[in-house]
């Protein structure tokens, strides 16, 4: 550390990778040290604009930092984190935190072997609104989720479960505190060789139901979640950062309660906690165990939406529609 300021560097200078170097460059409490991309004129172009120094490899990266960021494409997260745990670092690794369960848990045991924290970016943890509707969270038994983005040739490695929904598997399986007992889905490809639209279904075995749409495809962008509990049902808007709560009183009265959010950038949010956790040596808000709940849930979903597809591609080909 310098002084009292931790030493961050980033691996992956590409599209998100830039917004951690953003965020890193303008904390108060962490110093830019390193930036590495393979692509060695990208690491130019992030270290040009928010500093840091441009790094030939992971080990003269670990050699300049205390603690690191994978931003790199998921199927190099395993490999890329990993290194840098052993090399002594603690590592915030962006979500999906690995491309099968088993890297995910070699990453759980390397962070665990080399005592180094391991914390994964699943933002929506931090978004006020989230936080706000985790204040008044009892009985959750429904909940509704729209993820919808217009389409980028971002993150095409994954397919949109991977990329978008899992944001809401991780939340839904932190708000109900338990693993789906069954799961339902249907996606299909529109734009990319992976599934760009999903529609899932989460039955879980206290009896709270969760249907899931994600869409890398709209016309318009969408980020809401609600949930229905006991005399209660509670709205968040992830991107207004509001949040809603419609209660029936105990006159049977309904009631209109904009709960309170101190509103502020979710990225900016999830650092500050990484930097409080290297401090103090506390476990992550989304450890690594969090990490890879949510990331075995996108698999499961991915197997469901495979057997969906075939049973959808026999259809056509019975009715001709393919030979």
């Amino acid at each position: 550390m310098t002084g009292t300021r931790v030493r961050l560097g980033v691996a992956g200078a590409g599209a998100f990778g830039r917004n951690h170097l953003r965020v890193i460059a303008a904390s108060e409490r962490a110093e830019l040290a390193a930036v590495y991309d393979p692509d060695l004129e990208r690491a130019r172009a992030g270290a040009a604009e928010f500093g840091g120094a441009v790094c030939g490899s992971l080990d003269e990266l670990a050699a300049r930092c205390d603690a690191a960021v994978v931003a790199a494409p998921t199927t190099a997260h395993a490999e890329t984190a990993c290194r840098l745990l052993e090399a002594g670092l603690d590592v915030l690794v962006e979500k999906p935190m690995a491309a099968a369960a088993e890297e995910a848990q070699r990453m759980i045991d390397t962070a665990a072997r080399c005592g180094r924290l391991l914390q994964v970016g699943h933002l929506e943890r931090f978004n006020p609104a989230v936080e706000a509707a985790r204040r008044i969270l009892r009985l959750p038994l429904f909940f509704e989720v729209h993820r919808l983005s217009v389409f980028s040739p971002r993150s095409l490695d994954v397919d949109v479960v991977a990329d978008l929904m899992i944001h809401d598997l991780d939340l839904v399986l932190s708000m109900t505190g338990e693993e789906p007992s069954e799961v339902r889905a249907a996606g299909i490809a529109v734009l990319s060789p992976k599934p760009d639209i999903a529609n899932v279904r989460l039955e879980f075995p206290g009896g709270c139901i969760a249907n899931l749409t994600a869409s890398r495809v709209s016309t318009e962008r969408v980020r809401k979640l609600r949930f229905f509990q006991p005399r209660q049902y509670v709205s968040v808007d992830y991107s207004k950062q509001e949040c809603l709560a419609i209660t029936l009183d105990d006159n049977r009265q309904v009631r209109f309660e904009p709960q309170p959010v101190s509103k502020g950038e979710p990225l900016r949010r999830q650092l500050e906690s990484f930097l409080d956790c290297i401090a103090t040596r506390s476990r992550p808000v989304v450890d690594g165990e969090a990490g890879a709940a949510a990331l075995r849930l996108a698999l499961r979903i991915a197997e469901r939406i495979a057997a969906h597809g075939e049973v959808v591609a026999a259809r056509l080909r019975a009715a001709s529609f393919w030979k």
